[in-house]
């Protein structure tokens, strides 16, 4: 507020704290609204305390002069998708005297404890492999009691009401697919090496006693890589029942030209929001574990699993400012074929169940709410650092010589 009365600095000052005050003295009954809104609001959000005089009463605080008697409240909520979320996010962010700071985690690695022995183990191998046929017929014969094979697609539906772990013997596509299996929850996997190469596979099967020992005595180190929930909607569809069944990838979802040699013309849309339009080879939207597969190829950033998110990663881009993209994990991504699109494109999830988009129909893809717990060797950051090094040789170069020129 700004002084006209052509009164001294401190008189103004002085005046203005007596009208605040006398205003304070009159309103007894707002003061009461005010402390009963505040109170309101903490209960349903993350607030900031209304009044801060650190630590002075009312009395100190009236006798010092320019002081700030008010702090401006206000509330933290969380919105997505249309809804207030009032939720205490104090693992995201804390709250304290007003100010907004980043909180600490109070653990940066995910444990897992068993409350129960596991009883059921789901074992899924590598497909016409002598040697990872030979080491499940020893992991049956030491670690089981009886065997159940499953071939009802039925029952399949239900394995995870069944199934409390599952061990893969092979790659990162046993991986996929044994997640592939569960259309919701995930029990924890446990990855064995025994595949060409293994970002997601960190145990070694020469050491499979060792390890299985581990995991059924637990705790063990997790950790949770996120999957893309996929809807294929076509263009006569009438409402959103009418989609086709989601599908649930772990590495990524990949939208091309197919035969086709006319470039993809492809519309892409974030939260209702128009991003770009991709005229090239095609799209990859990737999860961060998928981040040192296909989208590593088209140059997308490797991303450590552990960080939630959606790589949007272009594929031969006719265009010399079309960078790779990650997007929050709550978006929601829709990409639709245009009606003057000259080809139709095709969809693939992991590398599978390719289907055809024609003019109209639209891809959408969120982050799906049953992520894939794997089990670690050590801890997630060092399993992942250790994959790039094996498997992509990064950053290998020659030790540059001490014997040289120095600056003196």
């Amino acid at each position: 507020m700004d002084c006209i009365t052509g009164k001294s600095p401190g008189e103004c000052n002085g005046d203005i704290d007596a009208q605040r005050a006398e205003s304070l003295t009159n309103q007894p009954m707002l003061r009461n609204e005010t402390k009963e809104q505040s109170e309101n609001c903490c209960t349903n959000g993350l607030c900031s305390h209304e009044i801060l005089h650190d630590g002075e009463t009312g009395s100190q605080a009236k006798a010092v002069p320019n002081r700030i008697m008010r702090k401006a409240s206000f509330k933290l909520s969380w919105w997505c998708k249309g809804d207030n979320s009032d939720q205490h996010k104090h693992d995201i962010v804390s709250f304290e005297r007003g100010n907004i700071t980043a909180a600490g985690r109070s653990s940066k690695q995910i444990s897992l404890k068993w409350e129960s022995k596991p009883q059921t183990v789901l074992i899924m191998t590598k497909p016409n492999s002598t040697s990872v046929r030979i080491l499940c017929a020893e992991m049956n014969h030491r670690t089981s009691t009886f065997l159940h094979t499953w071939k009802d697609e039925k029952e399949i539906m239900s394995l995870h009401t069944k199934v409390d772990l599952v061990v893969t013997l092979g790659g990162d596509g046993t991986v996929l697919w044994a997640a592939s299996m569960f259309k919701g929850p995930v029990p924890p996997v446990v990855p064995f090496s025994l595949g060409s190469l293994g970002f997601m596979t960190p145990f070694y099967s020469e050491n499979y006693r060792d390890c299985l020992d581990s995991v059924l005595r637990g705790p063990i180190s997790i950790t949770l890589r996120h999957r893309l929930q996929c809807h294929v909607i076509r263009d006569a569809a009438k409402n959103e029942y009418e989609m086709e069944e989601p599908v649930l990838v772990l590495n990524e979802v990949t939208i091309d030209r197919g035969i086709s040699s006319f470039l993809t013309n492809l519309e892409c849309y974030c939260d209702n929001s128009f991003v770009t339009c991709v005229q090239g080879d095609g799209l990859i939207l990737s999860t961060t574990s998928g981040s040192t597969a296909y989208s590593l190829a088209a140059g997308g950033s490797m991303v450590h699993p552990q960080v939630p998110g959606i790589l949007f990663t272009p594929i031969c881009p006719h265009s010399l400012s079309f960078r790779p993209l990650i997007l929050p994990e709550h978006v929601t991504i829709r990409v639709q074929v245009p009606f003057n699109s000259r080809s139709p494109a095709w969809v693939s999830f992991d590398g599978k169940d390719r289907k055809q988009l024609t003019a109209g129909d639209a891809l959408v893809c969120s982050m799906a709410p049953w992520p894939v717990p794997t089990a670690c060797q050590i801890d997630s950051t060092n399993d992942f650092m250790r994959s790039i090094h094996d498997g992509l040789h990064w950053n290998l170069r020659k030790t540059q010589s001490f014997d040289g020129p120095r600056d003196l």
